[in-house]
């Protein structure tokens, strides 16, 4: 019985949480992070403040699980494939980069960051360092396994993870920001996907 009202309590607390996070999502985009109260957090997330600060006891670890769960959209659950085919790697990578920055919630939480990093340069930061770099290293340590198994020739994986989400992010994600009805469509999507693959592979496949 003991452990069944601990599950159900642990289930609770976890339900609550995302409903936290999902709260302070609408709210930080909407009015930007001055802007978004924790007060009007809890409330639309419809649990007391107690509970919210037990959870997040600042404005900051909530944005920062704000972060955390948007780059998280890029983890769809398959396998990332492991060295011996550059191409195929690069593809499952570029796909995955090219979803994440096509969703709306990513473009209005960059939006969020310019707008605020002015007066708040650390939602900046925590958008760098806990949302993009994961994912950045990500794509880094795939190209230096490729280059570890011979199958890649790759002396500066940063520089080589840098151009090839670059490609994808110019396409796909940056003119969102400044071009209005900017929306490719998926075979657009797809073919700048494959255009990166297709230079990367040329410039560092060994094959």
């Amino acid at each position: 019985m003991a452990t069944g009202t601990g599950v159900y309590h642990q289930q609770l607390a976890e339900q609550k949480r995302t409903a936290i996070v999902d709260a302070a999502t609408r709210l930080f985009m909407a009015h930007g992070y001055a802007g978004a109260s924790l007060a009007r957090v809890a409330q639309d997330a419809e649990v007391s403040k107690a509970t919210l600060f037990k959870q997040f006891p600042t404005k900051a670890s909530l944005f920062e699980a704000v972060v955390t769960q948007q780059w998280a959209a890029a983890d769809d659950g398959g396998t990332t494939p492991g060295p011996g085919d550059l191409a195929r790697g690069l593809r499952v990578h570029g796909r995955r980069y090219a979803a994440l920055m096509s969703r709306p919630e990513m473009v209005g939480l960059y939006r969020m960051v310019i707008a605020e990093m002015p007066r708040f340069p650390q939602v900046a930061d925590t958008q760098f360092e806990t949302g993009k770099m994961p994912f950045f290293r990500e794509v880094q340590h795939y190209l230096q396994a490729e280059h570890d198994a011979g199958t890649a020739r790759v002396d500066d994986p940063v520089l080589a993870a840098t151009n090839f989400l670059g490609m994808i992010g110019n396409f796909v994600f940056w003119p969102r920001l400044m071009v209005v009805g900017w929306d490719p469509t998926p075979a657009a999507v797809e073919h700048a996907v494959e255009e990166a693959v297709a230079t990367t592979v040329a410039r560092y496949g060994t094959a």
